[in-house]
Parts: C-alpha cells; structure tokens; sequence
C-alpha cells in the first residue's frame, strides 16, 4: 500500500519545499487519491514547513481540492446563470433520478458523486459538466442518459 508521506515526500521533491509548491502537490494527491484526508495534509504541511491551517485552508477554498472522499467519477454540474437559464436544473435532476443521490452525495458502490461547481468555461455551450476532467456540453437529459450509461460499462 502507498504511503501517504511516502507520496507527499515524492511530490515535494518534484516540486520543491516552498510556498508556491503547496498547489501541485495537493494537485499531486487529488489525482493519486482522489482526495485530501487530514493526514495527507498534515503530512504536506510538515513537508513544506507551513501550517495545516493554511493547508487545509487553501485545500478547501478550490472545488477541485477536494476534502471529502469521492467516486470514481465526480460530476460536477457548472451552475451559472447561463448554464441555469439553458436547463440545469433539468440535468441535475436527471442524474439524481439516474443515480440515486442528490448534489453533494456519492453512490453507495463509490462510483459517482455529483456536485455543482461555478463556471467551468463552457458558457457558451450551455447547459455543461464534467466528469472527473471531460467537459460535456449542450446536454439534454437524453445525453445525460448516454454518457452515464457509458461510465457504468467502464
């Protein structure tokens, strides 16, 4: 089993033991681990010398960061107006009919959780989401059946 210190040292000796290097290394962890357990962040803080406050705190300010154990594939619904305005609420609803859970809820078997995120740059394709990082966009509930049903044979 890989050794979260084991992990944070790696990363910090490609990334160096700085301030500026706080970022790509909880990068780093998210994409091994698909998220930050406390330890990994108390870990992280040793490593670069700084406090597991100012960890954490950075950790918990970017949605991509995330803190809490997810699925194997995170949807995240971009909930801007332009996005709201073209039937997000109609998407959303459809994935919780699909899957079983409501926003910020993870299936039972650990393969989805869904989650609404700001802006994801796709605005001009709206209604959007991503899926771990693949953007779909210009989605009506039928794609959003398909592309589920896709992840579910993966």
């Amino acid at each position: 089993m890989y050794q979260v210190g084991d992990l944070v040292k790696e990363l910090s000796d490609k990334h160096g033991r700085d301030r500026s290097s706080l970022m790509p290394i909880l990068q780093g962890i998210v994409d091994k681990h698909n998220y930050l357990t406390d330890e990994a962040m108390v870990e992280v803080a040793k490593e670069l010398d700084i406090s597991a406050a100012e960890v954490y705190g950075t950790a918990s300010f970017y949605t991509f960061l995330d803190t809490r154990e997810r699925g194997k594939y995170v949807i995240r619904v971009c909930k801007t107006i332009t996005c709201s305005m073209k039937g997000k609420n109609e998407i959303l609803q459809t994935l919780e009919d699909m899957l079983k859970i409501k926003v910020g809820e993870t299936t039972s078997d650990k393969m989805f959780s869904l989650l609404e995120t700001n802006c994801i740059g796709w605005c001009h394709k709206a209604p959007a989401m991503l899926i771990n990082e693949m953007p779909y966009t210009e989605l009506t509930s039928e794609k959003v059946v398909e592309i589920i049903k896709s992840y579910m044979t993966k």
